[in-house]
């Protein structure tokens, strides 16, 4: 696929990404939204091939952080807040061990 065709799916990832994770957010939808266009707009007559790599590995990795990372938070109460985890952010609960446990020899 040539640039032109991963900057667009880039672009297209990002927006989804964008209305998964701030969904039913109005401002950070609209503040998202407007970031990720104002960055595409502001690097669309980037010709080095260098920079459009450097610029899609950024977007791309922008793109992980915010699926993997931003968990969104509701205000219940004036002293609660409920936090709404996406699938994406569940991980396996592994125990901590403070001290591995030794081998036995038989």
């Amino acid at each position: 696929m040539g640039s032109r065709g991963q900057v667009l799916k880039l672009f297209k990832l990002l927006h989804r990404t964008r209305q998964e994770v701030f969904k039913n957010d109005h401002k950070a939808l609209e503040a998202a939204r407007q970031k990720i266009n104002e960055e595409f707009r502001n690097n669309q007559d980037e010709t080095s091939e260098e920079k459009i790599n450097e610029l899609l590995k950024i977007a791309s990795d922008v793109e992980v952080i915010l699926r993997t990372s931003v968990i969104q938070a509701v205000h219940t109460d004036s002293d609660k807040i409920v936090l709404v985890p996406r699938k994406d952010l569940l991980q396996d609960n592994i125990p901590y061990l403070d001290k591995p446990t030794k081998k036995q020899e038989s």
